[in-house]
């Protein structure tokens, strides 16, 4: 019997397969080498085979015992009794049968003793032995078995220090460790394209913002430089200015601020001390202008692995804020050494009380002494922010302790 098509309809699909031919099949759970069932037969098979030897050479001192206490010190020819042992050197070779027996029934006692006593001496030494060998056995196949664990902590350090192009990959049977491997690398994938994106918008933002502003800037600038503009005019362009000049410091800041919250890698040796040297350069027009006393004749020779543009950064901030922030007739001294295994950098200033509760408030973005987001021209509140971020992009640390009398002393450590 054969189907006409001739309607023109074609001819249905066949269904689609519920399963996905490429997933591996399904395993059954004992069946699958996972460590709690490799941990259970190692052990187990130690056991067994530490059993076995200990029961065999239970076996073999137990025969020779038994042989020794069961061997009879005399020996009986034409009644006659001759002493072939000197386990019994006072078995009497005449006399009654009873004196003779109970003899007889002392010494082999004193036989089974001496066996059961050697017996129990030997077994003791086996055991002894065999727990030495165990405890050597099962240290090196507990080191092969959690080998796997190591490799992903070595990479899981590697990955701390920002190197997101590590991957474990381990190869083995498909067990738990492989699984949190498995697991481990594909977040490290996830991180890798997320701060790859990052990375693409801090570059994309930092063209987009700062050349509308700079445009922005050009305009007002070119406006003011006009002698015909009126009063108001000329007032409303400083004013324009002068926000547009904020804006770039905080777009400057903020993109700053991004890019020194990651681990510097591409590390070159800088002296701290030329940095807060130029730091004290690129402030002192502005200390003049404050009247604060810039000191810098303590700056001792401290080189350490990092970024020269972000260490520079550390030192400007520190010094302006220390300028800023100060009060009339006052000073700032800056000074540098090494000292632990560490560079430091130091910066003492004078200035109003700082209540010690506040020290933790002025290394959050936006945040200043008692205020939050102010309008003060002192700055975007984005300084000590960004130099704890780049003191812990290169594995160092900020600290801050008021003075007696008012200001501050801020320290940066960093290691060599």
């Amino acid at each position: 019997m054969t189907v006409s098509h001739s309607s023109g309809h074609a001819p249905a699909a066949p269904p689609k397969p519920t399963w996905d031919p490429r997933a591996p099949e399904p395993t059954v759970p004992w069946l699958r080498p996972t460590i709690r069932i490799r941990l259970t037969v190692l052990y187990g098979g130690m056991f067994l085979i530490a059993g076995v030897v200990l029961l065999l050479i239970i076996y073999l001192l137990a025969a020779e015992a038994m042989h020794q206490g069961t061997q009879l010190p005399f020996r009986l020819e034409a009644g006659q009794i001759t002493a072939t042992s000197d386990a019994c050197p006072n078995l009497p070779v005449q006399g009654s049968a009873d004196a003779f027996t109970n003899a007889l029934n002392s010494c082999m006692q004193q036989e089974r003793e001496l066996a059961l006593n050697g017996l129990l001496r030997r077994s003791l030494l086996a055991l002894l032995g065999l727990t030495v060998v165990a405890f050597a056995f099962g240290y090196v196949m507990a080191g092969r078995v959690l080998a796997p664990l190591g490799r992903i902590t070595r990479t899981a350090r590697a990955v701390a220090g920002s190197d997101l192009s590590r991957r474990i990959e381990l190869d083995g049977p498909d067990d738990e460790l492989k699984e949190l491997a498995d697991t481990f690398d594909d977040m490290l994938d996830r991180l890798d394209r997320s701060f790859e994106s990052q990375r693409r918008f801090v570059a994309n933002a930092s063209h987009e913002l700062r050349t509308p502003l700079a445009i922005n800037r050009t305009l007002l600038e070119v406006q003011l430089a006009d002698p015909e503009a009126s009063p108001d005019l000329q007032q409303l362009g400083k004013t324009l200015l002068a926000t547009n000049l904020r804006s770039e410091q905080l777009v400057e800041g903020l993109l700053l601020l991004a890019r020194s919250d990651n681990e510097v890698i591409e590390r070159k040796p800088v002296d701290l001390a030329e940095a807060a040297a130029q730091a004290v350069d690129q402030t002192r027009s502005e200390a003049q202008a404050k009247g604060v006393e810039l000191r810098h004749d303590r700056l001792g020779e401290a080189v350490v692995q990092g970024s020269g543009v972000l260490l520079e950064r550390i030192a400007l901030n520190l010094v302006q804020n220390a300028v800023r922030y100060n009060v009339p007739d006052g000073w700032v001294e800056v000074s540098t050494g090494t000292g632990d295994g560490q560079a430091l950098l130091t910066v003492s200033n004078t200035g109003p009380v700082v209540p010690a509760y506040e020290l933790d408030n002025i290394f959050e973005p936006f945040r200043r002494l008692r205020t939050e987001r102010t309008n003060s021209d002192k700055g975007v509140g984005l300084g000590l922010s960004i130099v704890r971020s780049v003191a812990r992009a290169h594995g160092g640390q900020i600290t801050a302790e008021p003075r007696e009398g008012g200001g501050l002393v801020m320290r940066v450590a960093i290691p060599l």
